[in-house]
């Protein structure tokens, strides 16, 4: 088995075959194998270690992240301490203290100031009794200690805004979008606002603590947080080329303060916009915000991929409330990554080029005289006549042994084939001869074969045709005789009745239209058995009015049964025919019809003008039913004298029915399909063809569907 499939289109199997090929190929194969294994070497150390290399980088960019955001509560306090300490806040207070109402806009216009020039977004001064009346206040109350100041993260609604700031609601209102791979927002519009606060009890000169000062920033749209983390730990060199690296704080998981950009500029790291109220990952807030774990992997955030750390953030009471994630853009390490295995692969095939050649050089003196030798096989595998001669070597060599022995078997094999040519030229000869005779012999075998079987069915068909004359002119005899009695007694009976005759005259009529209907069959018979005594005059009729009559005839027929006879009545043409006649054969397929189902169904009766080349040339009459069909191996005998399915059938209604459309030279067609129904298909020239006799075609068709 070849260790070398097809590859890439190439045949290896064909190049093994070729000795240069082979020993080229063995020459480079330690080479490739070398230089792939590098390759996949590299790729494995970049996808491995420098991989994880920036998960630790980013992991380590979480940590500075929330430590920054620790040391910024950490800054609260020690600005509310500063506060606290200053001479005009001690000087105010103590004024405030003694005198609440007069000095409250003298200390709040203080604070005012001291927020402004703190970069706070509230500052305020609230009584003991006020804290513990604010539910938000008391959460921090209770995790105070002394006179130390308590700070922490806090989620709180408009409402719960207003009674700090109202200024601060506006500012936390944050429209929601819409974010490929995260859940679908419930609602437009973050309205609740992340508040960083701190909570610095305020002694009087006492020593009492009686007021505390309430001061914090508001997270929602503050970009100096995260700006400041971003230049920490994405300064200028510390990612590649066309990087971004970004910090958000998640309130839930929306985005409230982050540097996540909407869009970027293709050179450089330049952003327009923030991402502001786009939302995390599916994925990501399962884990980090549901389960309280931390995320360090690859990750989609608004619109590409990153290299993602993420962090649960808790409010003062330890329940999750949102997210700090800090991580760089994807695309560009893996740009580096295809253009390091595109170098490697340059190299790798310059090399393999390099060593190819040289092996292909150095060999060069072996391989001429194996192409050579391929040259003179591959010759006379196509039937020329040549030979390797010499191949200018040294008689002791390997190669020019087995070339002088190659030329010797190959005119040793031409002595060989030219006898046996011979032999098969004459071997040939006698066996086209042996054939030729046999084909003659088979061919007159088949000739006597079926004129044998002609001759036999003639003999049969003229014994059975004698037979019915014969029988045919004794049973005329008997039936004519009443058939007169039966017409006479009708007459009279008419005659009897007078006027009372008229309530059954129908019935009368309808007696004596049969009694002529069978001394027409009693014709018809005889015709069939003997055809040329009988010559039944042919006019010119409508279509119509026949089958209408026919319709009469064959009620009483099938009233048994529960068939729906259907017509469709549309031929206008007038034929030549002779009217009993066709009324025989369409009763005869009708009631054949009738037969064919058990006991119900649908017979349809069409009829319609023949055309050909857009001129009409007759009419066609179609009788279908949705019987059980018939057989194909039956269908191509229907038409035969006495052959019948019906125990009580005599096998001549087709065949009766074939010969008068025949005489007159129309046609009749045949189309069945087991368990669905059988067509019969009728065409009547309007002239009729009596001396053509190619002219019936008898159709036979079977449908297996």
């Amino acid at each position: 088995m070849s260790f070398f499939p097809r590859i890439f289109g190439i045949n290896w199997q064909q190049m093994q075959a070729k000795v240069r090929y082979r020993i080229l190929i063995l020459t480079l194969l330690p080479i490739l194998l070398t230089l792939v294994s590098l390759v996949f070497i590299t790729i494995y150390w970049n996808i491995s270690y420098t991989g994880q290399q920036l998960f630790m980088k980013v992991k380590a960019d979480l940590t500075v992240a929330n430590n920054t955001l620790i040391s910024v509560q950490e800054s609260q306090e020690k600005q509310l301490e500063l506060v606290m300490e200053s001479w005009p806040f001690q000087n105010d207070f103590r004024l405030f203290d003694a005198n609440k109402q007069k000095y409250r806009d003298q200390i709040d216009s203080l604070l005012n100031q001291q927020k402004i020039l703190l970069d706070l977004d509230f500052l305020r001064l609230v009584s003991v009794e006020e804290a513990a009346e604010d539910p938000d206040l008391r959460q921090m109350l209770q995790k105070v200690q002394g006179s130390s100041p308590y700070s922490g993260l806090m989620v709180l609604s408009p409402e719960r805004l207003v009674r700090i700031d109202p200024d601060l609601v506006p500012l936390a209102s944050i429209t929601l979008v819409e974010t490929p791979r995260s859940q679908k927002p419930n609602k437009s519009v973050e309205e609740r606002g992340m508040l960083s606060r701190s909570l610095l009890p305020v002694p009087n000169a006492d020593g009492f603590v009686s007021w505390y000062l309430d001061g914090g920033i508001l997270l929602n749209r503050d970009i100096r947080i995260v700006d400041h983390i971003r230049d920490l730990v994405y300064d200028e060199g510390t990612l590649p080329e066309r990087s971004i690296g970004t910090v958000t704080i998640f309130l839930d998981n929306t985005r409230i303060s982050t540097n996540v950009p909407l869009h970027f500029f293709p050179q450089g790291n330049e952003t327009v916009g923030r991402a502001l109220g786009s939302l995390v990952s599916e994925e990501v807030k399962s884990k980090v915000l549901n389960q309280g774990l931390l995320w360090v992997d690859r990750a989609f955030v608004f619109n590409d991929w990153f290299i993602s750390a993420y962090a649960p953030l808790v409010d003062v009471q330890g329940k999750r409330v949102g997210m700090i994630y800090t991580g760089f853009s994807e695309s560009p390490f893996i740009h580096n990554y295809l253009l390091n295995i595109i170098e490697l692969g340059t190299i790798l095939m310059l090399v393999l080029l390099v060593s190819g050649l040289l092996v292909y050089r150095g060999a060069y003196s072996l391989l001429q005289p194996i192409e050579r030798i391929h040259h003179v096989v591959k010759a006379v595998q196509s039937g020329r006549n040549l030979r390797i001669g010499s191949l200018g070597l040294e008689r002791e060599n390997e190669l020019s042994n087995l070339a002088e022995q190659f030329d010797r078997m190959l005119d040793l094999l031409q002595e060989r084939n030219t006898q046996i040519q011979a032999a098969a030229e004459q071997l040939e000869v006698k066996v086209e001869e042996r054939t030729r005779s046999l084909q003659d012999k088979t061919v007159e075998l088949q000739n006597n074969v079926e004129l044998l079987n002609e001759t036999r069915q003639q003999l049969v068909t003229n014994e059975k045709l004698t037979a019915l004359g014969e029988l045919t002119a004794g049973i005329a005899h008997e039936i004519n005789n009443p058939t007169a009695v039966i017409l006479g007694n009708m007459e009279l009976l008419k005659y009897e009745l007078g006027e009372n005759a008229e309530c059954v005259e129908e019935e009368i009529e309808l007696v004596i239209q049969q009694v002529g209907r069978i001394s027409t069959i009693i014709r018809s018979l005889l015709q069939y058995s003997r055809p040329g005594e009988f010559n039944a005059p042919l006019e010119m009729h409508q279509l119509t009015p026949i089958i209408e009559e026919m319709l009469v005839l064959v009620r009483h027929s099938i009233q048994e049964q529960e068939v729906i006879l259907s017509q469709e009545l549309n031929a206008s043409f007038p034929i030549e025919v002779n009217r009993p006649q066709l009324l025989q054969v369409l009763i005869n397929l009708v009631v054949n019809a009738a037969h064919a189902m058990d006991e119900k169904g649908r017979i349809w009766i069409r009829t319609y003008d023949w055309v050909h080349n857009d001129e009409p040339i007759g009419v066609k009459i179609e009788v279908e039913d949705e019987g059980m069909g018939i057989p194909k191996d039956q269908l191509s005998r229907i038409f035969d004298p006495f052959y019948t399915t019906r125990a009580d059938g005599t096998g001549l209604g087709l065949s009766l029915s074939y010969g008068i459309i025949k005489r007159i030279g129309g046609t009749i067609e045949v189309s069945s399909t087991l368990g669905k129904g059988t067509l019969f298909t009728i065409g009547l020239y309007h002239k009729a063809k009596e001396d053509q006799n190619d002219t019936p075609y008898k159709g036979l068709h079977f449908n297996d569907n």
